[in-house]
């Protein structure tokens, strides 16, 4: 472990011992983070009396569990064909056959293993429970530190490709000046992170934990960036407001105004005199309404029933990647050989998490914990950076986003990119997030 991205805590010293301790296979145990069975990643952790104490972890699944995946594939049963041409009775036969061809046969998940553990991992316990953070320093002096949350069907996996940009700018044709340090943490319930063993982990309590984390690394200053439920919880941190929060970044924003959210509420047309990028807004999230909600309904109100993503790698695959119409269509793209900003490899390294850590139904109740509206303005009166990419949901206009965020400090409409922003687009997400905090740096 290098000393650039040694943690500024108040227990530094403590911290060094334990680093010291990880080198010594004496002192190393192993831990699942759920109940013990076929489906569960494992990790490697250092022995410590105090869980509230910032420990290493090591990302490690059995070779027991890769061959396990692979014959679950293999074995799946599969239904007949969609009785339609294209997508809309759900995700298309032939793309779920195709990836379960490159799963089982192609796809190898130390490739991403090795990626995860090029990068310091670690676990603290807030509130109650284990909470799983990437964490990179920047070799640059004065770099800003963000703390960059995920969502549903995402995970950290997301994130991987703009740690470098971020924390090393200059390598990216970025300048000294917009270094970050970044912290990454997995939501609970989802990856490494633990899992809720009682209701109430929503996204307030989310983002007392991540305002918690933050003054444990030891920072005085930090914006935040989140999408889906990345940019719930990162909304709430604006309310709670801690002094050491400057601004944030979200490029799923809320910005729907109440007479837009009535007519879709009840399915009626579009209110008259809308520009044409409100008019297209209303048209996208009319469609979402209409066929695209019926994930999070379920999730939202029945996650316990759904065994079967539990217990089938393909169902699972299938479930993750019918979240959203742009996205799935992108996939099932890959899938057929296209070249997009996604890979083979990157879809399968994200549902395998979701496999491996066995989180397909805690991941699941943060729709059930949730009472936000997700689209509804929330009133965040702190500077906010919106990054808008025409495949997201929705794409927010920038007349209602000046409206919901009353500091915009940024705005800007990207050429390509949707709902999986970072992971997708890394280069154009990386330099969003420098322009967007340039402002906030001196403060």
């Amino acid at each position: 472990m290098s000393n650039d991205i040694s943690l500024k805590t108040p227990s530094r010293r403590h911290f060094i011992g334990i680093a010291a301790a990880t080198l010594a296979a004496s002192t190393l145990s192993r831990l699942a983070f759920a109940e013990p069975t076929p489906g569960n990643a494992e990790i490697v952790q250092v022995k410590s009396g105090d869980k509230t104490a910032i420990r290493p972890l090591r990302v490690h699944v059995p070779d027991a569990q890769l061959a396990d995946l692979k014959r679950r594939v293999k074995a799946t049963r599969w239904p007949e064909r969609e009785t339609v041409a294209d997508a809309s009775q759900g995700v298309q036969l032939a793309t779920m056959q195709k990836l379960a061809r490159h799963w089982a046969t192609d796809y190898d998940w130390r490739k991403v293993e090795a990626r995860l553990n090029a990068v310091p991992n670690f676990v603290t316990e807030i509130d109650g429970l284990d909470i799983h953070f990437i964490h990179v320093r920047s070799k640059h002096p004065n770099a800003l530190p963000v703390i960059v949350t995920h969502g549903w069907p995402g995970s950290i996996v997301e994130q991987l490709k703009i740690i470098d940009p971020l924390t090393n700018p200059t390598a990216h044709g970025g300048n000294a000046s917009d270094a970050f340090d970044v912290v990454i943490p997995s939501l609970p319930g989802y990856g490494f992170s633990g899992k809720p063993a009682t209701t109430g982990w929503d996204p307030q309590r989310i983002a007392r934990a991540w305002i918690a984390l933050m003054k444990r690394l030891g920072y005085t200053r930090y914006v935040a960036q989140g999408g889906d439920w990345g940019n719930a919880v990162t909304e709430q941190m604006a309310l709670i407001a801690p002094p050491e929060l400057l601004g944030i970044h979200t490029n799923m924003p809320a910005t729907v105004p109440d007479d837009i959210a009535h007519a879709l509420k009840f399915g009626d047309p579009a209110p008259a005199g809308l520009s044409a990028d409100e008019a297209h807004a209303f048209e996208q999230l009319d469609f979402f309404y209409k066929h695209g909600l019926g994930y999070a309904q379920e999730m939202a109100n029945r996650p316990q029933t759904l065994y079967g993503i539990e217990d089938s790698p393909i169902g699972l695959a299938a479930w993750m990647i019918d979240h959203d119409a742009a996205s799935q269509a992108l996939i099932a793209r890959v899938f057929d050989g296209q070249t997009e900003g996604l890979s083979r490899d990157d879809i399968l390294d994200n549902i395998s998490l979701y496999w491996f850590t066995n989180t397909g139904i805690s991941s699941a109740r943060l729709y059930w914990e949730n009472k936000l509206n997700f689209f509804a303005p929330k009133h965040v009166a702190i500077p906010v950076a919106v990054s808008v990419f025409p495949d997201e949901i929705y794409a927010a206009p920038k007349s209602w986003t000046e409206k919901a965020y009353p500091k915009l400090i940024h705005y800007n409409r990207l050429p390509k990119g949707g709902h999986f922003a970072a992971w997708e687009q890394p280069q154009a997400f990386s330099d969003e997030l420098r322009a967007s905090f340039r402002s906030l740096r001196s403060a």
